[in-house]
């Protein structure tokens, strides 16, 4: 059991994110998708994943999250029982002073959106802005993986 810390920004448009470090295709679905708990199953590159995320705290930064890798084919057969919708998306890895940014730009119905997510030790942990860094959008819940799925950033008025 381990808290997350994490704050998420939107990246600004025109950014090539895939040239500044590793990218791979993440294919991801809910088992469970309410506010006290997310249960999801996803597939990253060539590995698969359960992971169950709690409510998050007062600013939205810090929540329960367990992660345990589980094989591919188990994945492909949740994924037949999650809820509608599937998250389609590439992961670029920055690595930005002492951190990693993970940048996610969607594709399907939330095509259009890319986010960018550090991890920290604390919630006012001190760390280098890149440039390409937009709008922190921490604890907006419109942003999570989660709500995407059910009103795709396709939907939303821009």
């Amino acid at each position: 059991m381990a808290d997350e810390i994490e704050r998420k920004f939107l990246v600004k448009e025109g950014v090539e994110v895939e040239t500044l470090g590793k990218t791979i295709r993440i294919k991801q679905g809910y088992l469970s998708s309410v506010k006290e708990r997310t249960v999801r199953v996803r597939i990253k590159g060539d590995k698969g994943f359960l992971t169950i995320k709690g409510i998050g705290n007062e600013s939205g930064a810090t929540r329960y999250e367990f992660e345990k890798e589980i094989s591919v084919s188990d994945v492909e057969d949740l994924l037949k029982i999650c809820e509608p919708g599937i998250i389609d998306k590439t992961r670029t890895n920055v690595p930005m002073g002492n951190h990693v940014f993970e940048v996610d730009r969607f594709f399907g119905d939330n095509e259009g959106l890319t986010v960018a997510e550090i991890e920290l030790s604390t919630e006012d942990e001190v760390f280098e802005k890149p440039d390409w860094l937009g709008e922190e959008v921490t604890g907006h819940v419109k942003y999570y993986n989660s709500m995407l799925i059910k009103i795709p950033y396709k939907y939303w008025e821009k």
